[in-house]
């Protein structure tokens, strides 16, 4: 999509490029953009992926078994028959070959918020929500990342919408539901459902009182990308909470969600380097917690810090 500032970036142990080989040959408009390897990591070295699928950017790396892949982030995926007639057998045609070796956290069927929806964690780890729209509201993108604040986070997705609209310029929070007093084990006016809108992005944020076994972690981390070492400053000072996790432009906020401060500048620099500026640049920013654009910028050019 356009205006996208803010990429989902995966982790996985070893199988990103099959990962993103799957996902780019069953979603439409996908495409993989680069491919570049990260050498001498503490992971080895790494592939790093870009990539779209329908029209959204991603990130993706083969970093070792550190993270484990779960539904506390997902990616809601908006199929709508307004725009689309063929939107309900598109669905269900991406909903079948996402269950090749995936499993079913919800079947796909109708519930009362949609005519047909289902949830399906893929045989990769990654988790989708595929719901078919009646496309009222204001426009969204195709896909729409999803939290559940669960465990200790349980009943804080209302005050986590209302920070991340406050951090992030030109955002708005939009539809809340609530939990009825009817429908335990959630607890009344928790947010069975909620969206805002970052920039020109929009989630959807949710509570769930079931027990589960999961939380945020740095499998799913959301890349904010940075135009210059300004907005590095303020993101990183808005958003990093937990000192320990901050690394290589790494950080937690205070519900423990992963984000990665990043500088335009440095993906170019991955991107279009040759090798031997890669490696240099690899060697800068591994030594870094918050990124810094003028020393990454040095070490690309071969100039001595």
């Amino acid at each position: 999509m356009k205006n996208q500032h803010i990429v989902p970036h995966l982790w996985f142990d070893a199988q990103a490029e099959e990962a993103v080989d799957f996902y780019t040959s069953i979603f439409p408009q996908s495409k993989l953009n680069v491919k570049t390897y990260i050498e001498d990591t503490p992971s080895g070295d790494t592939p790093s992926l870009s990539f779209e699928l329908m029209d959204y950017k991603f990130m993706a790396i083969s970093a070792g078994p550190y993270f484990t892949l779960n539904p506390a982030i997902s990616f809601m995926l908006l199929f709508n028959p307004a725009s689309d007639e063929a939107a309900d057998g598109n669905l269900e045609s991406l909903w079948n070959k996402l269950m090749e070796g995936g499993t079913a956290l919800m079947p796909l069927d109708a519930y009362p918020f949609s005519s047909k929806y289902g949830w399906v964690q893929d045989k990769h780890g990654v988790t989708w929500q595929l719901i078919l729209s009646d496309g009222s509201g204001p426009e969204r993108s195709n896909i729409v990342p999803a939290m559940m604040f669960v465990g200790e986070n349980h009943g804080r997705a209302k005050e986590a919408i209302e920070y991340y609209v406050s951090i992030f310029p030109d955002s708005e929070v939009g539809e809340i539901a609530q939990y009825p007093g009817d429908m335990p084990p959630h607890t009344e006016g928790t947010v069975m459902y909620g969206d805002f809108r970052l920039g020109q992005q929009w989630f959807s944020a949710m509570d769930s009182a079931e027990d589960h076994d999961f939380n945020f972690n740095e499998a799913v981390s959301l890349m904010v990308q940075c135009k210059d070492q300004q907005e590095i400053d303020y993101y990183w000072e808005k958003l990093s909470a937990v000192p320990e996790a901050e690394q290589c432009g790494w950080l937690k906020d205070k519900f423990g969600v992963s984000w990665q401060i990043y500088p335009t500048a440095m993906e170019e620099m991955m991107a279009e380097g040759t090798r031997e500026q890669i490696n240099r640049v690899t060697e800068a920013f591994l030594k870094m917690k918050k990124f810094d654009i003028a020393t990454l910028e040095k070490a690309y050019r071969g100039e001595n810090s």
